[in-house]
């Protein structure tokens, strides 16, 4: 008669000894409230570029330099590096905030040997596409900055993703899958950035927060 609850107590101490594995070996406070968060900067910054990029070529965004002179061109690159910046930072502080509050909830640190080693996983493909994409800038190769950002960008969270959810492992894979695509219709780079981005973490931050937070 002893034998089922014994076997129930079993169960539930390997569940309990996977759990701990688990909070040991991955950074799981990462909170989809913090992708929904970063989408939402990432759209209002993408809103602001379209704006200044038709109003640099025309209305009606036409393609066309003619009439424009260089120190225009110079002014607009420094006006969308600097609103790149500042989109990174809003997304970073409020991602940052949502993820503590969560850890805060779980009574999880936030910074420890699992976080660190995530942050420098992902530090790394994104620091060597910082550097890649700011070359292209002072080459005036603008065609190939937003697919090298999603492809790098991608990269870092199928780095990253072995220290965390491993949800985000798609969520990188789709990124590289866009900027691959975004390759080939360079003139449509800003509309694939928002769509990486923006949208994509958007809709994986909701799907992150139905699957670990709802309830």
């Amino acid at each position: 008669m002893d034998s089922p609850s014994r076997a129930n107590e079993s169960l539930e101490a390997l569940q309990d000894i996977k759990r701990m594995m688990e909070r040991s070996s991955r950074f799981i406070s990462l909170s989809g409230l913090s992708g929904v968060s970063a989408g939402i900067c990432a759209l209002a910054g993408a809103y602001i570029a379209h704006i200044w990029i038709e109003q640099y070529y025309g209305s009606g965004g036409v393609v066309s330099r003619h009439g424009y002179m260089l120190e225009d061109a110079h002014s607009l690159k420094w006006k969308l590096i600097i609103l790149a910046g500042a989109v990174l930072g809003a997304a970073l502080l409020t991602s940052t905030f949502f993820t503590w509050r969560k850890a805060r909830r779980s009574n999880l640190p936030i910074w420890d040997l699992t976080s660190k080693k995530l942050a420098m996983n992902m530090a790394i493909p994104l620091l060597a596409g910082g550097f890649f994409v700011l070359g292209l800038l002072d080459h005036s190769d603008w065609d190939y900055v937003a697919p090298s950002c999603l492809v790098f960008y991608g990269l870092a969270l199928v780095n990253a993703s072995k220290y965390t959810l491993s949800d985000i492992r798609y969520l990188g894979l789709l990124e590289i899958a866009l900027g691959c695509i975004n390759m080939f219709y360079g003139h449509l780079g800003l509309y694939f950035w928002t769509a990486g981005f923006g949208l994509l973490h958007i809709v994986y931050g909701l799907i992150m927060w139905w699957k670990y937070e709802k309830g």
